[in-house]
């Protein structure tokens, strides 16, 4: 229904007389349950960085026998395809509604852990991690919106920061179930029955022992050579196939979310958006307590904020916004924002912190199994960050958390550069110190890049546009970031075996920087502020011609 009250005496008696659109909702249920879909966001980003190894893995051994670059190939296509599902999610966020989004996006997770799991080889998988990057996407665009529009605004910060503590929350889970389901197997292992090559007897191996003949793991095999030998090799058995396990686990969070989600409202500033004002004050009464002077003033602020924008278009277009100077500048630090957090070098410790240890001179399933200190410390990061978010200036947070996140990686570069590059080059393995000193400088990155910059990107990234292209605004934004975050996900593997490991951090070191330089310029303080508030506040300082 759209309606229209016309002045405060008006809005005042809609409150009144307006029944809340269904039983109570406190806001940190809405919050939990919206952000199962954040928990999926996780581990299904999470889950690839376990599952690799295993994938690498022969066919004989139940593996998919992949090389590096579908090993960035199946890491990147899941960017790829929440590059378009942002864009999509944001359309049908903005037409349909968020909590929409959210029920049909728990279907299309379900679907897509299961079709993962029976992939018969790594072409079917392209596919079905694509949709599953798809519904990544979707959440990444749809989650931080439906908190921003339904949290009160002394909270609206601490609330929203929730989506980016479960994100990490649902990647320690898939560390976690990563680790489980290693230890259990023991670690990559096969059965090779024999090797024309001669460099392994027959008999049972860890998958370390293949890896050990390469050059880049102290071996004495180029990459060419190496991929010659295995294919030689006749492989009767192995784990290979424990990959499987570790993707299906994600349809559990995917069926709570569609049950969850059935009991949760709508947003209320989306009827608001639409001018659906009954609907509006319905379902913020669902959110609030009673329809006392506070429900009353938030419906005020945000009726009389959309009677402002009376006569124009309720909706608009990327090239709307693109054209627009104003809206255009909005767009340009949303999409500095974004690149910001995807560019920031996360994606090397989230999905290949295995591959890296293991370079390093750890085991495989070590590697595996020690992933979830990353998860740890990137959720305890998180949870800081909600405490950070209601205390602290945004631009000074993230400013902070990009020095930091350059001196840990430029640290890692170094320990490459001058203890573990060298020992491989010799044919070592390298020290067993320095391997740890990656994985303690990974932890301290993950910390504040999870506590900081994820934070207040995501956070902001639900604050800074306004009603109107909200929705579209987000979902671009956040798509241009995941085609980024694909390309460092396809390159850091070859990354590693062309130019090393330390030449391949510093680059993500001088990226930090770089990302601080633009940010420390344009950056824009939305603290303490309510989403109309932030919007007049954007409009005019970057010269929309009217309220």
């Amino acid at each position: 229904m759209t309606d229209g009250p016309t002045g405060a005496a008006d809005i005042e008696r809609l409150c009144a007389s307006t029944p809340p659109a269904g039983k109570r909702r406190a806001m940190v249920a809405v919050a939990l349950s919206a952000t199962l879909g954040s928990i999926l966001f996780g581990y299904d980003t999470g889950v690839i960085s376990g599952a690799l190894p295993y994938m690498y893995m022969p066919e004989g051994a139940h593996g998919l026998s992949i090389d590096s670059a579908q090993e960035g190939g199946v890491t990147a296509v899941l960017a790829v395809g929440a590059a378009v599902g942002a864009v999509v999610g944001g359309r049908l966020s903005d037409r349909f509604g968020r909590r929409h989004n959210l029920l049909l996006l728990s279907f299309i997770f379900l679907g897509v852990a299961l079709g993962a799991a029976l992939s018969p080889n790594v072409w079917w998988l392209y596919v079905f991690r694509f949709i599953m990057g798809f519904a990544v996407g979707g959440a990444s665009a749809t989650v931080p919106v439906y908190l921003s529009e339904t949290a009160p605004r002394r909270i609206r910060g601490s609330i929203v920061s929730v989506d980016q503590f479960m994100i990490v929350l649902g990647q320690l889970i898939a560390f976690t179930v990563n680790g489980i389901i290693a230890k259990i197997s023991g670690g990559p292992e096969l059965t090779i029955t024999s090797d024309p090559s001669g460099a392994l007897t027959p008999g049972v191996h860890h998958w370390d022992d293949v890896l050990a003949l390469r050059a880049d793991h102290g071996g004495a095999l180029s990459m060419d050579a190496w991929n010659a030998l295995v294919s030689q090799m006749s492989v009767s058995a192995g784990n290979g196939g424990a990959w499987r396990m570790m993707i299906v686990m994600c349809s559990i969070p995917a069926i709570a979310l569609w049950v969850f989600m059935r009991r949760m409202p709508e947003s209320p500033r989306w009827f608001a958006k639409n001018r659906r004002y009954t609907e509006f004050v319905a379902s913020l009464k669902q959110l609030r307590d009673g329809a006392g002077p506070e429900l009353v003033e938030e419906a005020t602020d945000t009726i009389e904020f959309q009677r402002e924008l009376e006569g124009r278009p309720t909706g608009a277009s990327l090239r709307d916004i693109l054209t627009t100077p104003w809206m255009r500048r909005i767009f340009l630090i949303g999409l500095a924002l974004s690149l910001a957090n995807k560019t920031s070098g996360v994606d090397t410790v989230m999905f290949y912190a295995p591959k890296v240890l293991t370079y390093a001179g750890m085991s495989s399933g070590d590697s595996i199994t020690l992933q979830v200190v990353n998860g740890v410390v990137g959720a305890i990061g998180a949870g800081v960050g909600i405490l950070v978010m209601s205390k602290l200036p945004r631009r000074k947070v993230l400013l902070s958390t990009l020095v930091i996140s350059m001196a840990c990686l430029g640290a890692i570069a170094a320990l490459f550069f001058c203890s573990i590059e060298p020992h491989i080059r010799a044919g070592q393995t390298p020290p067993a110190e320095a391997a740890f000193g990656v994985l303690a400088l990974m932890a301290i990155f993950m910390l504040v890049v999870q506590g900081g910059n994820g934070t207040v990107v995501w956070t902001m990234l639900g604050e800074i546009f306004p009603s109107r292209i909200r929705g579209v605004a987000s979902g671009a934004v956040i798509a241009i970031g995941w085609l980024a975050s694909a390309g460092t996900m396809f390159a850091f593997p070859v990354m590693m075996e062309a130019i090393g490991g330390g030449w391949s951090y510093l680059v993500f070191a001088v990226i930090n920087l770089v990302w601080f330089v633009i940010l420390a310029a344009i950056m824009p303080e939305t603290a303490n502020k309510s989403l109309e508030e932030v919007e007049r506040d954007l409009r005019v300082k970057n010269g929309a011609s009217s309220v």
